[in-house]
């Protein structure tokens, strides 16, 4: 049975990876803007996860993404390896070489280059080698250099100003300090506001699911960076209701909490449901208190109209 924090990496690696899939030109633009001049999108398609054996074929390796795509100059089909890597590991330039050296032997003959690319999220992460050498005096047996960002290392307030969205879904990820995490918080629902006139729901729900895994809750915050963003754009007070899931979080939060509390005499389960319920009921009031109408409410968190309106009159 995996833990829960098995379950946290999981999701983040799943969300990181659709996100790759879903914006690749945009994360080569962002971070590898040369790169991506020399390759045609048109013709990228990702492949299947790979399943690679090893030198001695006693451990199998997966690659985490993969894909073709035509190199401009060559005209040429090349591999393009992607590899997001969200916590230390002191061998990991040795792992790359091998899944390089896997993929190479495997389409050597349809593939003219392979393009290795590590993207560190861990925070811990700083000047992580990136380069494999063997040598003996006066020759070189084997230099293999991988492209690599280290996501901690990049400057955020860089990026607040691009129309790119890979940006803001990592803007939490990259270098800040304490003092700059409000600033941090206001500027990626900025762009996110920007994002909801250009992006389809589907693509503006991925780019904050990525986001919400790296902004860490802070209910106090949020609320009043809700009220200034609500003051400064009266036109989009609901659909900056809609793109903050903290705020989603907190009455669930709260009354998960307190329903456990209260049941622990009557059972884990019961008290479970019924602190999921007393989340609920908070989170409706505490959008009722900030003005919203109960269809409003009732679109925004997805539940019925009916239930919203209950509450309403519980409340009165």
């Amino acid at each position: 049975m995996c833990n829960q924090t098995d379950r946290n990496v999981i999701s983040h690696d799943e969300a990181f990876k659709k996100l790759l899939q879903t914006f690749f030109s945009e994360f080569l633009d962002l971070f590898f803007p040369e790169v991506n001049q020399l390759l045609d999108h048109s013709h990228t398609r990702f492949l299947m996860q790979e399943l690679l054996v090893d030198i001695v074929g006693e451990e199998r390796r997966s690659v985490d993404l993969l894909l073709e795509t035509r190199y401009k100059s060559l005209d040429a089909y090349v591999l393009v390896h992607l590899e997001p890597q969200s916590y230390r590991q002191s061998d990991f330039n040795e792992r790359m070489y091998i899944y390089f050296s896997r993929l190479f032997e495997r389409h050597r003959k349809q593939h003219k280059l392979i393009i290795p690319i590590a993207i560190y999220t861990a925070d811990g992460v700083n000047d992580e080698p990136n380069t494999l050498s063997m040598e003996i005096p006066g020759h070189t047996i084997l230099h293999f250099q991988f492209l690599k960002v280290e996501l901690r290392k990049q400057n955020w307030r860089t990026f607040i100003g691009s129309n790119n969205p890979v940006a803001a879904a990592l803007l939490a990820k990259m270098g800040y300090n304490k003092e700059e995490a409000r600033e941090v918080r206001t500027a990626y629902l900025r762009m996110i506001l920007q994002f909801q006139k250009e992006l389809d729901r589907a693509k503006l729900s991925l780019i904050m699911s990525v986001a919400d895994l790296y902004f860490k809750p802070d209910p106090i915050m949020d609320e009043e960076i809700l009220c200034d963003l609500s003051k400064q754009y009266p036109e989009y007070e609901v659909t900056i209701m809609e793109l903050m899931p903290a705020w989603k979080r907190w009455g669930f939060e709260e009354g998960q909490l307190k329903g456990r509390e209260e049941g622990r005499e009557e059972g884990r389960e019961e008290g479970r449901e019924e602190g999921i319920l007393l989340g609920r009921n908070l989170t409706i009031q505490k959008l009722l208190e900030k003005g919203f109408t109960p269809d409003e409410i009732s679109r925004t968190l997805d539940i019925p109209l009916g239930d919203v309106v209950s509450n309403s009159t519980k409340r009165d």
